[in-house]
């Protein structure tokens, strides 16, 4: 296994035992990125915190489904 693949399954396995953390900080990383680029790629920004959440296995949930239907 390369040092990567190590840094991968140590990053899931974290973000597993953490899921609320990962959701939080995902979202406060989205927020300040749609915050720096004045609100004009919301959707784009929320499409990565979803894409983010699926490659942690789905860990942390998604607090804004309900804004995604």
């Amino acid at each position: 296994m390369g040092m990567f693949d190590e840094m991968k399954d140590k990053a899931e396995e974290l973000a597993k035992d953490h899921p609320d953390q990962v959701n939080e900080g995902l979202d406060k990383a989205g927020d300040f990125v749609n915050e720096k680029t004045g609100d004009k790629f919301g959707d784009q920004i929320e499409q990565g915190e979803d894409f983010a959440r699926e490659r942690l296995g789905g860990q942390g949930g998604d607090d804004n489904q309900d804004n995604n239907q």
